[in-house]
């Protein structure tokens, strides 16, 4: 009967609305919607955490979550702010009236019952960015503002910076995922620590200024944190590097460059978790990329910038077989063997690097200035071009000396 289906809907609205007015939390709103919709509902916030599951079997909670066959996905907003999803598997499609009308209320209670968790986040966000861009600089400023954050800096602290570059396509908010992943996993590991968000479109970066009594809590911090998140970001390519502790938290923004240039290096080298002393001849270019980036920038783009640029637009390996040269001692027959190459081809290239960029590889000032380039460039975070080696003639190792592009 019509009547008593819209009466039994009304009960059920009313019953969503009193979860949400009484502040029964979470799991009651969602078992709530559940009735309502006449389907498992699972509330999960904009870091991809389930908040809450209301399923009609421990199934159907697994078909829910793992996103199975005739599970729906809805955005839930507030204006124009992302504040999580709804998963539901009904058993027929709700009336659309009735399903925005769930996700709304859905939407207004998650948004103010996470409220004060991210305005805390974001508070602590704030600070720690305004610290390592200098933007505060007195001692006790410092001190007090980490202190209402509930950071004891006091007894000193460092800089963690992790980088997270996915693997493939992410759906979602997947940069504050792994910001909650990595707050999390700090939380356990180093109790005060305050955590930024940033980094481009490739990557998620997180700096977190983690205090510390002495190097090797911050050491033990930095590697936790790239176990714990190892195991939690399968799909993601990691990179953890880590300050030198620094007494007084006034040094926190010379800390955090170290760290940024730890974490630069060890992307580019290849290596999970890097230290700031352990980056060898790179720590020499730490003042310039600290106090005058434009200099060392110029000094890449004198040198390597003109061979990355050619690696990219005709999908060369010119940069990578000037590292492979240098890291080989000028041995072109060793250069040829690691690149699986033919030893004419390595000798092309390098004529190539010579008209392209000015710099001869094989004059020790050429080597110097080119191996000191590669360094720059590593320093200023520009990540390696890769690709197959296709320059004009290099076929077969047979390569004509032409200059054609």
């Amino acid at each position: 009967m019509p009547g008593s289906a819209s009466s039994e809907r009304a009960t059920l609205l009313e019953a969503l609305s009193d979860a949400v007015e009484s502040g029964a939390g979470l799991p009651a709103v969602a078992r709530a919607a559940a009735r309502l919709l006449d389907a498992s509902v699972a509330l999960i916030d904009r870091s991809s955490a389930v908040l809450a599951v209301a399923g009609a079997s421990s199934d159907q909670e697994r078909k829910l979550l793992s996103g199975g066959e005739g599970v729906k996905t809805v955005e839930l907003r507030v204006a124009d702010t992302a504040v999580g999803e709804l998963r539901y598997r009904a058993r027929e499609a709700p009336d659309p009236v009735i399903a925005r009308m769930v996700t709304t209320l859905l939407a207004l209670e998650l948004e103010r019952s996470r409220s004060p968790e991210w305005e805390s986040e974001e508070a602590a966000g704030a600070f720690v960015r305004a610290v390592l861009r200098r933007e505060v600089t007195d001692r006790r400023d410092i001190v007090a503002q980490a202190s209402e954050l509930g950071a004891d800096l006091d007894r000193g602290a460092g800089v963690v910076v992790l980088r997270a570059a996915p693997r493939a396509a992410q759906t979602g908010e997947w940069r504050e995922r792994v910001l909650v992943f990595a707050q999390r996993a700090l939380r356990a590991l180093a109790p005060g620590s305050l955590a930024a968000s940033d980094g481009g479109e490739a990557a998620a970066e997180i700096a977190a200024i983690v205090p510390a009594e002495d190097d090797e809590r911050l050491a033990r911090a930095a590697a936790g944190l790239a176990r714990e998140l190892d195991d939690s970001l399968s799909g993601f390519h990691l990179t953890t590097g880590r300050s030198r502790r620094c007494a007084d938290p006034v040094d926190l923004y010379r800390a955090g460059s170290e760290a940024h240039l730890a974490v630069n290096v060890g992307e580019a080298e290849g290596r999970a978790v890097l230290a700031f002393e352990d980056t060898g001849a790179y720590r020499l270019l730490l003042p310039a990329m600290s106090e005058d980036p434009a200099e060392l920038e110029r000094f890449y783009a004198e040198t390597i910038q003109p061979l990355r640029e050619y690696d990219e637009q005709y999908e060369t390996e010119l940069v990578a077989t000037v590292e492979a040269y240098l890291d080989n001692d000028g041995n072109v027959a060793a250069t040829a063997k690691q690149l699986f190459t033919h030893r004419h081809t390595i000798r092309y290239r390098l004529e190539r690097v010579r008209e392209l960029c000015g710099h001869d590889v094989s004059a020790t000032e050429g080597r110097e200035k080119l191996g000191l380039g590669l360094k720059a460039m590593r320093v200023l975070g520009i990540a390696s071009p890769r690709g197959p080696a296709m320059e004009p003639g290099a076929k077969g190792g047979k390569v004509a000396r032409a200059t054609e592009e």
